[in-house]
């Protein structure tokens, strides 16, 4: 999940459920205002390890450091004490009132807590259980960055504060409508040009959806009924429901690629079900076999040609099954030789739908190692994630690491 979403969760949840305040807003610093600032801060924490791959030269810090000790369970007490302890000093020597320090010991837990599940939910992986254990659980719940999941989070703010104050809603309404309601067209852009399309249906539903939790609440100029603390706990359950949502949908998708896995008598290595933005109906199917990595692309709307000869054991209709099968390269002594070197096993390591694959460039011979569990979503550019080692023809490596996108 990405650092802004977590913290627009953080502030959410001290709204929703701990009677929080904006962040800014006239007047002192109140115990609320505070709460808000140090659950939002406990939230964005964990992502403080970004500072040491900014200074650092080591490629693979992504893999081996990011979301690593910051995001373990078992150093969550530790990291809340010592937030705890410095809001708490802080807070006394600007003389703002504060909570106790166990209360805000309590506060930031609950937000790095936010942080840590909702990294787990995504496909990249977390380690919780460091430095006792180095493996990284990942619910492949939702993608990475999930435009869906983060206005979930923050229109039920941004809607408790335009309706906040009745003198000022419309005016506040018109310059939220003027931001905010082109959004949907220009999100529908960007997903166009980075290969994940939405619909025109879709674009116009979200637009007439933000026109209406925008203007309904304002209209005939009585007070808003809904109440700032109703819009950030309508926020909440909705958010939690859009999570059990897409754990139900990620259910219901590896079950379709395991009856898929089943059907072809794959030797199953590895299986999972990653989500495919923007919609929950979406997933990408991958099956690690001893030989490559099989796609099968999964649309939870319709029912594929699969399920239906399943079903009605037809096979005319197997030619309508339609997968992609990623095979490795046939071992040689620059793929053993690659293998071998540190960096090399940190990224088979991490990966957890590796291809193996390996060409010429003249006098060169060339290992690649990709990840297909980060989708390469346009064609013009190199999958994410994607290793490459050089030799010569001696098998000395000229050169090595990530490929750029």
């Amino acid at each position: 999940m990405d650092t802004i979403t977590h913290g627009i969760a953080g502030a959410l949840i001290s709204k929703a459920l701990f009677h929080g305040q904006d962040l800014v807003a006239k007047g002192p610093v109140t115990r609320q205002r505070l709460v808000t600032w140090s659950l939002m801060l406990g939230a964005i924490f964990p992502d403080a390890d970004v500072f040491r791959d900014m200074l650092s030269r080591d490629p693979m810090l992504i893999m081996t450091w990011h979301r690593s000790i910051t995001h373990s369970l078992l150093c969550l007490p530790i990291w809340a004490i010592a937030l705890a302890g410095l809001t708490r000093w802080f807070a006394l020597k600007r003389k703002w009132e504060a909570p106790s320090f166990a209360v805000l010991a309590g506060i930031y837990a609950i937000g790095i807590l936010s942080h840590i599940l909702l990294d787990l939910v995504t496909s990249f992986g977390t380690m919780i259980w460091s430095p006792v254990q180095w493996s990284r659980p990942a619910w492949d719940f939702i993608f990475i960055i999930d435009l869906t999941f983060s206005a979930i989070l923050f229109f039920p703010q941004l809607l408790a504060w335009v309706n906040g104050d009745r003198e000022k809603a419309k005016r506040r309404m018109l310059f939220m409508c003027a931001i905010f309601l082109p959004m949907p067209f220009l999100f529908s852009i960007l997903l166009q040009n980075v290969g994940a399309p939405i619909s025109t249906l879709t674009v116009a539903v979200a637009t007439a959806l933000l026109a209406a939790l925008f203007l309904i609440p304002t209209l005939g100029g009585a007070r808003p009924r809904i109440t700032y603390a109703a819009w950030n706990r309508a926020g909440f359950l909705t958010a939690c429901a859009y999570l059990a949502a897409a754990g139900f949908a990620h259910r219901a998708a590896l079950q379709r690629i395991q009856q898929f896995a089943a059907f072809e008598h794959f030797d199953v290595n590895a299986l999972g079900a990653l989500p495919l933005p923007p919609s929950l109906w979406h997933w990408d199917g991958l099956i690690r076999t001893p030989r490559g990595v099989y796609e099968y692309r999964v649309n939870l709307a319709e029912k594929t040609a699969f399920q239906q000869t399943a079903v009605n054991a037809d096979p005319a209709a197997l030619d309508a099954i339609e997968y992609k099968f990623f095979p490795d390269a046939r071992d040689n002594r620059f793929i053993e030789e690659a293998r071998q070197l540190p960096e090399v096993q940190k990224v088979l390591w991490f990966a957890r739908f590796p291809v193996v694959r390996f060409h010429q460039e003249g006098q060169y011979a060339v290992v690649e190692i990709s990840d297909l569990r980060f989708p390469q979503v346009r064609r013009d550019r190199p999958a994410s994630f994607t290793y490459r080692v050089r030799f010569d023809a001696s098998g000395n490596v000229v050169s090595q690491g990530w490929l750029k996108g």
